[in-house]
């Protein structure tokens, strides 16, 4: 399973990078919205500058909601670099963006994806990755791992070659939870990365090594 980084804080997304386990980055408007990071220009600056730091994927989302105005904004957003995928709601128009998108060679992300039906359609649109939200769909009350599950079943049986992307990640049990599913990707906060690392009898048996280490 690969391993994104879902923010637009450069800082953050260095020191995930720097772990040496990062593959990529989403981003979304709310995330650029948090760093300050207003007007095309200055939007577009930040997408390359993510671009330097991470060798994969780079999600860059499109504000427009209707096809022809997606289609030229991602066409601008792919322009940046070669490393970025233009990330499409999954609406209506979206779905027939990322047609058109397919068919000029500009991969995709499909985000904000809730149901298997939404996902079927993006990879029938031929989306590079569809990203279900597990953590929104938890806050709803459903399980939103039972939708990881059913992408992978129904991927492998239709042969999609689309990837899951699961989005929306809350703790470091969902990035398991996420693996032992099949996602074939996982996007997540930086304190969910760092969560991995963390277990009370690594530090107890640290603290007695290096108490052993004295008496040598």
């Amino acid at each position: 399973m690969k391993f994104f980084i879902d923010t637009g804080n450069l800082a953050q997304i260095k020191e995930a990078n720097d772990l040496g386990i990062l593959d990529g980055v989403t981003t979304n408007p709310s995330l650029m919205a948090k760093e300050g990071i207003k007007g095309e220009e200055a939007i577009a600056a930040h997408y390359k500058a993510i671009c330097e730091l991470v060798d994969g994927d780079i999600s860059a989302e499109v504000l427009s909601t209707d096809f022809d105005s997606m289609v030229a904004e991602g066409k601008k957003l792919a322009a940046i670099h070669p490393n970025i995928v233009v990330k499409i709601p999954m609406i209506k128009d979206g779905v027939k963006a990322i047609k058109w998108f397919t068919d000029n060679g500009i991969r995709t992300n499909c985000t904000l994806i809730f149901s298997a039906g939404q996902a079927i359609l993006a990879a029938k649109a031929g989306a590079s990755y569809v990203s279900p939200f597990i953590g929104r769909i938890d806050d709803s009350g459903w399980d939103g791992m039972e939708l990881i599950g059913q992408l992978r079943h129904i991927f492998d049986v239709q042969n999609y070659k689309t990837e899951i992307l699961a989005a929306s990640i809350r703790n470091a049990l969902h990035i398991i939870k996420a693996a032992e599913l099949g996602a074939d990707v996982c996007t997540c906060p930086l304190p969910s990365i760092l969560g991995l690392l963390k277990h009370p009898l690594t530090d107890i048996g640290l603290a007695q090594f290096l108490e052993d280490a004295k008496k040598m």
